[in-house]
This record gives structure tokens, C-alpha cells and sequence, in this order.
């Protein structure tokens, strides 16, 4: 089983959020034991850097997110991507286009988020972290 990861339940388990955070950190948990290949898309170590920064200090964001691409594979961006993402009128949102684009070229059975309706015309399926884990009957 492949997923990607995208960015808000990232921060999720980042920044511990208390609605969010149980399922985040199952999520990752589940991924840095191996039970599924988990991936995150390039831009969003740069946006978890940036939406950290009042949280963590520099070297700490550095630190941390550094950990998280031992266990995760990061996809990276490229030009085909962004021209792929800019042509795709399905999406209003290009960002969330991005992480498609990352999710196929990963191979990505799922698209992890909290933002499903986002993702209404992904060619991934966009499924919630709590979903995700009853489904598959992973346990943190």
C-alpha cells in the first residue's frame, strides 16, 4: 500500500494539533514502520517550514523535517508537474493539483488528507487519516 501525505496532516503531527493529532501520528507511525509506503510532495517540507517557524527554531525545523524524509519519500517537483498542474482545470487549487501530480508518480493508492473535497477530481482517491486507518485496520 502507497500513500501520499499531504502537507495539512503534516502539520497536523507537527504541530500537534488536538483535534488532528491522534490520527496524524498514527498515520505516520504507520508509514515509519513500514506497514504502508508513505511519500510526501517537495513543496511541502517548504510549506511545513514555513508554517513551523513559530513553533520551532531553525535548526529545529531543519532537524525535524529531515527525520520525517528517513522514513518518507519526497517527490519531487518538476517542470512536467507544474505545466501538468497548470493545465488541469478540474482543480482550482494548484497546489492540491501538485500533490496529485506527486501521488501519481509515487504510485499512491491514496492521498491522505483532511481536505478530501479538494480533491474531488484527483486521480488518486483522497481519503481521512481516520478512514484510512478503519479501512485497512492499521492501529497506532
Amino acid at each position: 500500500m502507497k500513500v501520499l501525505i499531504d502537507t495539512n496532516i503534516l502539520i497536523d503531527y507537527l504541530s500537534k494539533r488536538p483535534l488532528f493529532y491522534a490520527d496524524a501520528r498514527s498515520i505516520i507511525r504507520i508509514c515509519m514502520e513500514k506497514q504502508v509506503d508513505g511519500c510526501i510532495a517537495a513543496h511541502s517540507i517548504m510549506n511545513a517550514f514555513y508554517i513551523l517557524r513559530k513553533q520551532f527554531s531553525v535548526d529545529e525545523r531543519r532537524d525535524i523535517l529531515k527525520e520525517l524524509s528517513t522514513f518518507l519519500t519526497v517527490v519531487s517537483i518538476d517542470e512536467s508537474k507544474i505545466i501538468a498542474s497548470l493545465d488541469n482545470c478540474d482543480f482550482t487549487d494548484i497546489e492540491d493539483c501538485l500533490q496529485t501530480e506527486c501521488a501519481k508518480d509515487f504510485s499512491a493508492d491514496y492521498i491522505i488528507t483532511r481536505n478530501i473535497k479538494d480533491f474531488q477530481n484527483s486521480e488518486v482517491p483522497a481519503i481521512l487519516p481516520n478512514e484510512f486507518l478503519k479501512k485497512f485496520n492499521l492501529t497506532n
